[in-house]
C-alpha cells in the first residue's frame, strides 16, 4: 500500500467512525434518533478499508460509544452482560464479509448481487451470534426455552436486518456514484 492510497483511506474512515458516532446510541432508532448503523459500518470497512488495526479502532470506538452512553448520557444498560463480549465475533462477521466482497472488482449485476447476498448472509451471522450469546449468556431469559427464542428472533431479526440493509444498500451507492462522477469528470483545459 502506498502512502497515497493509506491518505485516500482517511475519510472514508473518518466518515465510517462519524456515522458511527452518531447512530449508536439507539438500536433501532427513535422519532428522534436513527438506527445504529454500526453492522453496515463494519462491513464497509471490510470492504473498503480492511486492516485488522482499523477492525481494532472500530471496536474500541464502539466500545466508548457504548460506555459514554451508558455512564453520561442515561442510556439503558440492558444489554451489557457476559454477552457483550460476543460483539467482537459479530463484528468480525461483517468486516469479513466485507473482506470477502473485495474479489468483486466490477459492478456487474451478477457481482452486486453477491455483494448483497454477502451483506445479507453477514448480517444474519451477525444476529445469531450476537443475539443467541445474549439470550443465552444475559442472565435476563433464565427460564428461556426455544420457543421464547424463536419469538424474540421474529421480532428482532426484520429490523436488525432492515436497518443494516438500508445504510449497506445507501452508502455503497451514493460511495459508488461519487466515484463514477469523479472518474468522468473531465478537466478543465486552461488557456
Amino acid at each position: 500500500m502506498t502512502t497515497k492510497s493509506t491518505l485516500a483511506l482517511k475519510p472514508g474512515l473518518i466518515a465510517l467512525m462519524a456515522l458511527m458516532a452518531a447512530t449508536r446510541f439507539h438500536h433501532f432508532g427513535t422519532p428522534f434518533a436513527l438506527p445504529d448503523a454500526s453492522l453496515a459500518i463494519f462491513f464497509l470497512a471490510g470492504l473498503w478499508l480492511g486492516g485488522r488495526y482499523l477492525f481494532a479502532i472500530l471496536l474500541a470506538e464502539a466500545g466508548l460509544i457504548d460506555y459514554l452512553a451508558i455512564t453520561k448520557l442515561g442510556v439503558s444498560d440492558f444489554c451489557v452482560s457476559q454477552a457483550y463480549v460476543f460483539l467482537i465475533p459479530t463484528y468480525a462477521a461483517m468486516w469479513l464479509g466485507g473482506k470477502w466482497c473485495r474479489q468483486f472488482e466490477t459492478q456487474t449485476p451478477t457481482a452486486l448481487a453477491q455483494q448483497f447476498i454477502a451483506l445479507v448472509v453477514a448480517t444474519s451471522s451477525a444476529f445469531l451470534l450476537s443475539n443467541g450469546s445474549f439470550y443465552i449468556l444475559s442472565g435476563r431469559y433464565p427460564e428461556g426455552n426455544w420457543t421464547q427464542y424463536i419469538e424474540r428472533f421474529a421480532m428482532y431479526y426484520p429490523p436488525y436486518m432492515t436497518s443494516t440493509l438500508i445504510y449497506g444498500v445507501l452508502i455503497f451507492a451514493v460511495v459508488n456514484a461519487a466515484k463514477s462522477l469523479i472518474s468522468h469528470k473531465t478537466p478543465q483545459q486552461t488557456i
